[in-house]
């Protein structure tokens, strides 16, 4: 019995080591296509959009707070989110501009 199953194994070759290569190949390709290269494209225009805010901007945070920003320094930011009521939050927590978001419903 085990001769056959060895028998089995050995008759495969070369054949069945390049299918199963070109399988592993297509596996990671489908992974980077559909999984990696859209989140590494995702943060590049997240990092591209924390750059270029500016003084005006009407945009929303990562924690859901609305607000018009008041000033801008090297890696922090001062919304105004009431008359009169300025919080300081860290430029990467900015989630999105809210005109964008506006535009895109």
């Amino acid at each position: 019995m085990i001769q056959i199953i060895f028998a089995q194994a050995t008759t495969g070759g070369d054949n069945a080591w390049m299918s199963q290569l070109l399988l592993f190949g297509g596996i990671i390709l489908i992974f980077y296509f559909f999984m990696i290269r859209p989140q590494q494209k995702k943060q590049k225009d997240h990092k591209k959009f924390v750059e270029d805010i500016k003084k005006g901007d009407n945009v929303v945070t990562i924690g859901g707070l609305h607000g018009k920003i008041f000033s801008v320094d090297d890696d922090k930011i001062t919304l105004e989110v009431d008359k009169g009521i300025k919080l300081t939050f860290e430029k990467s927590s900015i989630s999105l501009e809210q005109s964008k978001k506006l535009q895109g419903k």
